[in-house]
């Protein structure tokens, strides 16, 4: 399964952004083989709509589940349409934040 974590930096060690529509970049995880990806959000500096930008970004790449701190209602509107869940996640690092994925303990946002 590929999933998209709002990031403030480029690995699975950085801080998870808890804004999805302007975070900085989307680290894309494939779980089943552990690679991952981070890329620039494109929504991060729109003057308006960046949750909706963000969320067709994610959808583009592929992604099958988002983990982030909070998500707006258009954006889980748009993501919710494309069949993308998404999960709200308080910890540190995208790092820990797969672990409580994989243990299904993250809470379903939309």
């Amino acid at each position: 399964m590929k999933v998209a974590i709002s990031c403030t930096g480029e690995n699975l060690d950085a801080a998870i952004d808890p804004r999805f529509g302007r975070c900085a970049y989307f680290l894309l995880v494939d779980t089943e083989t552990e690679t991952s990806q981070a890329i620039a959000n494109p929504g991060a500096k729109q003057p308006g709509g960046a949750g909706v930008q963000s969320a067709t970004t994610v959808v583009q790449q592929g992604a099958q589940a988002v983990i982030c701190g909070n998500l707006g209602p258009k954006a889980a509107q748009t993501l919710t349409a494309a069949g993308v869940k998404a999960y709200a996640s308080n910890h540190a690092t995208p790092r820990e934040a797969l672990e409580h994925l994989r243990q299904q303990k993250l809470s379903p946002l939309n």
